[in-house]
């Protein structure tokens, strides 16, 4: 296992239906922690590296209805 962190910038604002989708994506298969960053512009995202790639992280995220690519 290797705990890696990215950080992904959102593409739109914060709002409470956003909030709810980064409440339950942690539960993706190989997500740790999905967080908002100080900024409150990104995404802090803690996930397993040997079961995921950057791209799938952030495809995951996608699928979860959260808004957020690299910068």
């Amino acid at each position: 296992m290797t705990k890696v962190e990215l950080e992904l910038r959102l593409a739109r604002f914060l709002d409470e239906a956003l909030l709810d989708k980064m409440a339950t994506a942690h539960s993706l298969y190989g997500m740790y922690r999905v967080q908002l960053a100080p900024d409150l512009k990104s995404v802090r995202v803690e996930y397993d590296a040997s079961r995921l790639t950057c791209a799938q992280v952030e495809a995951a995220l996608l699928r979860a209805g959260i808004p957020a690519a690299r910068p």
